[in-house]
């Protein structure tokens, strides 16, 4: 189910006819609803545990530390 947002849109074109609008903002909404997935967050981010002297890279385990109460040291590192 996609929610609604606020989006801010610029386009160049004056002449964007009502229908293609709509359809430009669904098609971002569906866009954002993948990418913003919490499934998507922990394939890109890894958890880095200082007192384990540990790097956590698979999904599950890093969906489990992060719905945990994060504990000092151990930091949600971009993969990027």
């Amino acid at each position: 189910m996609l929610q609604k947002r606020d989006l801010i849109i610029l386009s160049k074109s004056f002449e964007t006819s009502v229908d293609a609008f709509e359809k430009e903002v669904y098609s971002i909404n569906c866009v954002l609803y993948t990418v913003e997935s919490m499934e998507m967050f922990c394939i890109v981010n890894e958890i880095i545990d200082i007192n384990r002297y540990k790097i956590i890279d698979t999904p599950f385990l890093i969906q489990k530390v992060i719905s945990d109460r994060m504990k000092p040291f151990v930091f949600v590192y971009n993969k990027n």
